[in-house]
């Protein structure tokens, strides 16, 4: 099928089904992340995974949570440092004791039961940041304990990555595991300290000079692409490229320009860019192969992945004292594996540590938890009022 006409389908299927889903009472993104499943291999068959439609995605989610990172408030980060800090721990280190063990019962071999714990570290935020924005609690506590998290889970996920893949002499692609641990540490390090610095001191000024130009249009391009360089940074060095975006997006929060940006930014990603990442979750589903016992032990995998996130970072944030059903929205925000999972599952298979067998497992893994979020999260957060601790009283709760 031309991709003239694979963008028109995906652009306007995203577009019904996120009203369709409103309709129904469930998030936007719920309908939106179906579309790929529907149109895609595992129904109708009309779109297929592909480079084009891949690369365009990628910008997607990279806008998105670029976004994400405008709408966040430093001080609101700062303030919950060590909650973010026991979530993502906790939620490191039981997904990865639950794979383990599930696949070593079942009996896979040490090295992939092993490495199957190391896909279930995995996490992808950037469907929590969407469904938290359309919810309007992406600035409460437990959103930004949420982001955060985020951003320490993935420094934490490719260091067991590294050490895994270290200690049982495999080599996955795109560099990770190809370094000594204490390499990619110091570039990881390098890079948040420079992204940091770049973009509390040279990039304000830089786009404050850029807003002072006659078109608006020179601000928006610019601020596109210091997002796209700044994911590009944080890739080269280990990192997802969604914590790069988000920490310029962050870093952009300080400035004066935070809401011109924002609102040029959005008209662009919504209207294009976004619609192909929710597409493109689901165009890797098929259920070629799922039958029998493997089907039962995917369905328990799932199950396993949706529990220890919950249940681990749902843990940390009851030990920074949060309230047991804010602690839940935190557990189920950090659930998704998302492309973070897909990303991670690849390199087992190209190391040779995950059966291709698995690897399609895997892909249902992501792919489940990724469609579970938006409904859980409405469900934890719309069940009562709940306050934000970072507006006055006097707000308006959505």
């Amino acid at each position: 099928m031309s991709f003239l006409l694979e963008t028109c389908i995906i652009l306007l299927a995203v577009l019904v089904a996120g009203r369709l889903s409103q309709r129904l009472g469930q998030p936007a993104v719920l309908g939106q992340l179906l579309v790929g499943v529907l149109f895609g291999p595992a129904v109708l068959g009309w779109l297929h995974p592909g480079p084009l439609i891949s690369e365009v995605a990628e910008i997607g989610v990279v806008l998105l949570m670029f976004i994400a990172g405008l709408e966040t408030q430093f001080e609101d980060i700062k303030r919950n440092a060590l909650a973010a800090t026991l979530v993502a721990v906790l939620g490191v280190a039981l997904p990865f004791v639950g794979g383990w063990l599930l696949s070593s019962g079942w009996g896979f071999d040490s090295p992939t039961a092993i490495f199957t714990g190391v896909l279930l570290v995995a996490t992808s935020v950037s469907i929590s940041a969407q469904t938290l924005k359309e919810l309007g609690y992406l600035r409460s506590r437990p959103g930004v304990t949420i982001l955060a998290a985020a951003v320490l889970d993935d420094v934490l996920g490719i260091i067991v990555l590294s050490v895994v893949l270290g200690s049982l002499g495999a080599s996955g692609g795109g560099g990770h595991g190809a370094e000594p641990l204490p390499l990619l540490l110091g570039k990881m390090a390098g890079f948040f300290a420079v992204a940091i610095v770049v973009g509390y001191t040279l990039l304000p000024a830089v786009m404050r000079r850029v807003a002072r130009m006659e078109s608006g249009l020179p601000l928006l391009t610019v601020a596109i692409s210091v997002a796209l360089a700044f994911a590009w940074a944080a890739e080269f060095t280990g990192l997802a490229g969604i914590i790069g975006s988000y920490l310029v997006g962050l870093m952009l929060s300080l400035t004066e320009l935070r809401e011109k940006i924002m609102h040029e930014v959005e008209h662009i990603a919504y209207a294009f860019f976004v619609p192909f990442f929710f597409a493109n979750v689901g165009l890797s589903a098929t259920f070629a192969g799922m039958a029998g016992s493997f089907l039962v032990f995917v369905i328990v995998l799932v199950l396993v992945a949706v529990a220890t996130k919950i249940v681990g970072c749902g843990a940390g944030a009851l030990l920074a004292r949060f309230p047991l059903r804010e602690a839940t929205g935190v557990g189920v925000g950090m659930m998704a594996r998302g492309e973070v999972g897909l990303i991670v599952a690849t390199i087992g298979l190209d190391a040779g540590l995950l059966p291709p067998e698995l690897y399609t497992g895997m892909v249902f893994v992501s792919l489940g938890t990724t469609l579970l979020t938006p409904p859980l999260l409405k469900m934890v957060f719309r069940a009562r009022p709940l306050p934000f601790t970072i507006q006055p009283p006097s707000a308006s709760w959505p």
